[in-house]
């Protein structure tokens, strides 16, 4: 039997549903979801079976225009994403269309992408907006794009999904697998444990403070029983950010550790022991080792 395997990049503004893409192609979540937008910051690979054929899908960060140096190296990440990538999917949200973010990722992926390289669009949410709107943004995208395939999907429903990934499998270069039939992901457990608290912390925290935080693991110890002991810090770049972010008594980096122990345990299928550390680094966006954490590129200038 002819086996197939490669790399699909999927790129898009914030939120155009690319980590619920993810999750949806692998079967089980492998990145972190929220309403908020630049959720994502490191390139997360999910890996999902197609047939013959292995998809490592690569989630990257939104592309958006970069203010801060943490903005700077999760742009780079999207695009370091789709330049390493055997296919690039794009992104966009039917209810917005061919927005001027939309304009400017077509534009670099002209200049970006190798030629032969194979670009498909995806139409997501589709169930927002009439089929004759998706009919007139599709023609209008293609118009700006040569792109291989066109798919109409809902990432968070399913719709079309499996069209997508089948087209895939099919399009991937020949070769053998990359990883162990049972793998999900690639990303370390102890990052995918931070990344978990993460969204915890994202979904309960209102407004800009989510992004002035980060979750690393310090600790991973495994148990005699079964269980494993995981130590984390959440480091807040204020110190008012310490006290909203500990709340009365104590009582919101509680609900956050039980809701983010709960998830690990599913996923490690076992029990899991979480401790939890607010620590105030005022200027952790502007340190090498807070960003190789991340798996993320520590620089300056344009992405």
């Amino acid at each position: 039997m002819t086996t197939r395997a490669g790399f699909v990049a999927l790129i898009g503004e914030p939120n155009a549903g690319k980590s619920t893409l993810t999750n949806r192609m692998v079967g089980a979540k492998v990145s972190i979801v929220t309403h908020k937008v630049q959720t994502t910051r490191t390139r997360i690979r999910g890996v999902a079976l197609e047939g013959a054929a292995q998809i490592v899908f690569v989630d990257t960060p939104g592309l958006f225009r970069p203010r801060r140096r943490l903005d700077r190296a999760m742009v780079a990440a999207a695009w370091g994403g789709a330049a390493d990538a055997d296919i690039v999917v794009l992104l966009v949200e039917a209810h917005r269309g061919l927005t001027e973010g939309v304009q400017t990722i077509i534009d670099t992926l002209r200049d970006r992408l190798p030629r032969g390289r194979a670009g498909a669009l995806a139409i997501n949410k589709i169930d927002r907006v009439k089929a004759e709107a998706l009919l007139a943004l599709s023609a209008a995208l293609n118009d700006a794009y040569p792109f291989a395939r066109t798919f109409m999907i809902s990432a968070e429903k399913g719709h079309g999904v499996d069209d997508l990934r089948r087209w895939l499998g099919e399009s991937l270069p020949e070769g053998p697998w990359l990883y162990p039939e049972d793998q999900i992901a690639d990303l370390p457990l102890r990052m995918i444990a931070a990344e978990m608290t993460r969204e915890k912390l994202t979904l309960r925290l209102h407004e800009e403070l989510p992004y002035q935080l980060t979750v690393e693991t310090e600790g991973w110890e495994e148990r005699r029983d079964g269980s494993v002991r995981i130590d984390q810090v959440v480091y807040v770049a204020r110190a008012g950010h310490k006290g909203i972010l500990l709340g009365h008594k104590g009582a919101t980096i509680k609900a956050i550790s039980t809701a983010a122990r709960a998830e690990m345990a599913e996923f490690l299928g076992r029990p899991v022991h979480l401790f939890l550390q607010v620590k105030l680094r005022e200027n952790w966006q502007d340190e090498a080792a807070r960003y190789s954490e991340m798996g993320l590129e520590f620089r300056d200038g344009a992405p």
